[in-house]
């Protein structure tokens, strides 16, 4: 979200109110969306004015790094055009939305070259008209309760107090989130932060509507909601919208025009999606562009038979969040030894707080998560009662969030940390960084400071960092989010040489494709969790 400037913010929680000036500083002038009715802007009665957006071999370099982000990118996006922007992670596009919401800095914080304008003016001088989605959903949760986020945007925009109800209602409906104003922020799942995030912008109505990866953490059905919320906001406001998505199938009939920014600067492809996706299919599925209908081609692993022995189990497990709140109750559940055991559900049934439960990162509410006896710890078999050196060497975890679990100020360094402190030799350490260095394509980026990566690459360090740990049981939340066509393939062909080596591996995914390409054992949370539920 973006919005302008406030000196303290009142009902903020302790973490939000921390991110309160960047959550402003990535907030524009946006307001909801009516479905019945035209939108007549915040204060002035007039309609949201859809932007042309014009680059002219524009490009930016951050301060402190050597290649530039994006280069010489140029283009003219008409108001009202919908444009999906597409490109191999790390190709810029991150970067791009950025520069159009205004929101890179000066000098201090990068080096521009060309020019990047909002109707002919400056981006940063435009801010008011661009509503921007960021790809991590907390970094624009600022208020402590659901109502409150999404009103924030359009207070701080002056829209007259007896209309912000009726906005945060439309708004929440258009995203498909359905739960009390009341609830909690820090209790949504990250999936329910993401249309927390997409509500807050329709509920200002920007001129131009920017979105990074909307449906990345999101199941089947929140991918429909918000893909249908989107086309009616645009429909509506007549809004210029340019969106980042890796799902192309789900977004490329809404869209009037594909642009494909190349890794290497320029752009790859311009034009009407039929005629980009066929023309240049071959040349886009090469430089990791996932293309409708071109699957990828992996083999297809087994599904686990019961003849797999148990390396976790539990009986009438109660998981939660807080310690407090139940999440869910009564689960069996076992994780058959070296296979896959994929999580999958709807947002907000669990899978996060059952994954977290099974690492021993989360005490059971009720039940035990019992270990197989060759993971038996001097403090026994309970991974939730290991302390956290047995639990690194056993069970090693990649959070939804992968800048939790960064230490380290380079990516090298952080992939050397799970090795070095296992006590492994300078030259082994060395040649397992390397290795998946190389693997998963961040070899360029190994003197890079994690949290400058993009979300795609910050999400292949996260499973890199575990993989290097080599433990015999690895956790995943989400491990293919944010992923390009080449990412997702090499992570996929990691976790299965991980499984043939013997590694169980357990995933928590909306991915059907992981499920497939993993073979393996599947539990499916299917009903809501309770009110307060965790991921």
């Amino acid at each position: 979200m973006a919005a302008v400037p406030s000196p303290g913010v009142a009902g903020a929680s302790p973490g939000a109110a921390r991110r309160v000036d960047a959550a402003m500083a990535a907030m524009t002038d946006e307001t909801t969306v009516s479905a019945s009715r035209p939108h007549t802007g915040p204060a002035s009665g007039t309609a949201a004015r859809p932007a042309r957006i014009t680059a002219a071999g524009w490009g930016w370099r951050y301060a402190g790094r050597r290649a530039a982000a994006v280069r010489d990118v140029s283009f003219t996006i008409e108001p009202g055009e919908r444009v999906l922007l597409l490109g191999a992670s790390g190709s810029g596009k991150s970067t791009l939305l950025a520069g159009i919401a205004g929101l890179l800095g000066g000098a201090d914080e990068g080096h521009e070259t060309g020019s990047l304008l909002i109707d002919g003016a400056r981006a940063e001088e435009q801010r008011g008209r661009v509503g921007l989605v960021l790809q991590d959903p907390d970094a624009g949760v600022v208020l402590s309760k659901v109502g409150d986020d999404v009103a924030f945007g359009c207070e701080n925009l002056g829209v007259p107090a007896a209309d912000i109800p009726a906005r945060v209602a439309e708004a929440l409906r258009a995203v498909g989130l359905d739960v009390p104003t009341s609830r909690p922020t820090k209790a949504l799942s990250g999936g329910q932060k993401q249309r927390l995030a997409l509500a807050g912008v329709l509920a200002m109505r920007p001129g131009v509507l920017l979105l990074d990866e909307p449906t990345a953490n999101l199941d089947p059905d929140g991918v429909r909601e918000v893909r249908l919320g989107v086309e009616r906001a645009v429909h509506e406001t007549g809004a210029t919208l340019v969106a980042i998505e890796h799902r192309t199938a789900v977004w490329a009939d809404l869209m009037d025009r594909v642009i494909v920014v190349g890794a290497d600067g320029g752009l790859l492809a311009d034009g009407p999606p039929g005629d980009v996706f066929t023309r240049h299919g071959d040349a886009l599925a090469a430089a990791g562009v996932w293309v409708p209908g071109r699957p990828v081609d992996l083999p297809v692993l087994a599904p686990a038979g019961q003849s797999h022995e148990a390396v976790l189990a539990a009986s009438g497990l109660a998981i939660s969040r807080d310690g407090r709140t139940v999440v869910r109750a009564e689960l069996d559940v076992r994780v058959p030894r070296g296979a896959a055991t994929v999580v999958s559900g709807s947002n907000g049934a669990g899978k996060s707080t059952l994954a977290l439960t099974l690492a021993g990162l989360l005490p059971e509410a009720a039940g035990e998560v019992v270990a197989a006896p060759e993971l038996a710890a001097r403090s026994g078999r309970r991974p939730s009662k290991w302390r956290s050196r047995e639990l690194l060497t056993r069970i090693g975890t990649v959070f939804q969030e992968p800048e939790h679990q960064f230490l380290a100020s380079t990516v090298r360094d952080e992939l050397a940390i799970g090795p070095r402190s296992r006590g492994v030799q300078p030259a082994a350490v060395e040649a397992i960084v390397d290795e998946l260095l190389e693997r998963l394509h961040l070899a360029p980026l190994a003197g890079a400071n994690p949290f400058t990566l993009s979300g795609g690459q910050k999400r292949r360090l996260s499973v890199a960092t575990v993989l290097a740990d080599a433990p015999p049981v690895i956790v995943l939340d989400e491990p293919t989010f944010g992923q390009d066509r080449r990412g997702w393939i090499e992570l996929v062909r990691l976790l299965q040489s991980e499984i043939a080596a013997g590694t169980s591996v357990i995933a928590v995914t909306h991915d059907e494709d992981v499920l497939r390409h993993l073979g393996g054992h599947r539990i499916e949370l299917r009903a809501p969790a309770p009110m307060g539920a965790g991921s």
